[in-house]
């Protein structure tokens, strides 16, 4: 049996992000992080009821659009969050967390320069989002002002 060297003992290897099937590898560990998860996985599995089996495909295909430039990704990613917000209200705790789940994904299997850009595209989409959902719910929460007419 080959011996590791003592500084790659109880390390798992990284890769480099480059392929469809890293893009795989890092949605399916990521949202069996959310799943296990106790403030997103309640949303997901509970609020949102996820259909899974449709739900992977379509994010492989979204970070594969992100990262590669692929164009099979057909969808309006911010509408479903805007239909859960209006169910169960997304805070920007919920896209906190969303957001360390995908950072630890990232750091327990990638390394190089997409990696870093998955990170860096997921921070951007996280926080433009996280701050839309707060402002809508600002709104919703703000008192509205009645005219009289007459």
């Amino acid at each position: 049996m080959e011996q590791m060297p003592p500084s790659q003992a109880g390390q798992s290897v990284k890769r480099k992000l480059e392929t469809r099937a890293d893009v795989e590898l890092l949605v399916n560990r990521f949202y069996e992080k959310v799943r296990e998860n106790p403030m997103l996985g309640h949303v997901f599995d509970g609020v949102a009821r996820v259909n899974w089996e449709k739900h992977l495909p379509k994010m492989y295909n979204f970070w594969e659009m992100i990262l590669f430039g692929k164009d099979d990704y057909d969808g309006h990613p911010l509408r479903p969050h805007l239909i859960i917000n209006s169910v169960h209200q997304l805070t920007i705790p919920h896209f906190e967390q969303w957001l360390v789940l995908f950072y630890q994904t990232i750091e327990e299997n990638f390394e190089g320069e997409k990696a870093e850009e998955a990170k860096t595209r997921a921070y951007n989409i996280a926080n433009a989002w996280a701050h839309k959902l707060s402002y809508i719910n600002q709104q919703d929460a703000s008192p509205k002002m009645e005219v009289n007419e007459g």
